[in-house]
């Protein structure tokens, strides 16, 4: 797997194209005017939208009808020496439609602890704890 990023203004505003040719704007946080995700935060989406491609893949096989699909995925961060990595990361799914919700939480069961990789990468240096919501009642 390979990215390519180049840098689009004079500070820190970067545009990143993946094999797929589609592109994502990174910019740094602390600016002015943000421009872009911040890898901070594309690190946060990548949790969430691995969980999200597992889920819906196994959800769609058991028949289960999704009508909606939304996550929040939250970093805990501190500090180790002039750096703030992720600690913790809290990860609610929220579903709506015609589904078990117990074939809901197995689904992100199976995504969290065995099918994605990007949760994987972290697996042994930030804990990432997640819920479940079926149509607004936690599984």
């Amino acid at each position: 797997m390979k990215v390519a990023l180049e840098r689009k203004n004079k500070d820190y505003l970067m545009e990143a194209t993946g094999k797929s040719g589609n592109k994502v704007m990174i910019d740094h946080s602390g600016m002015e005017v943000v421009q872009g995700v911040s890898p901070m935060e594309l690190l946060l989406m990548g949790v969430g939208s691995c969980s999200a491609i597992d889920m819906i893949s196994i959800l769609k096989k058991q028949r289960q009808e999704i009508t909606s699909y939304k996550v929040e995925v939250e970093g805990e961060r501190y500090l180790l020496d002039d750096s703030r990595p992720f600690k913790e990361m809290h990860v609610n799914v929220f579903l709506e439609g015609v589904i078990d919700p117990d074939k809901a939480q197995k689904a992100a069961d199976l995504s969290f602890e065995k099918y994605c990789s990007v949760s994987k990468t972290f697996d042994k240096i930030v804990a990432i704890h997640y819920k479940v919501v079926v149509n607004a009642s936690q599984s």
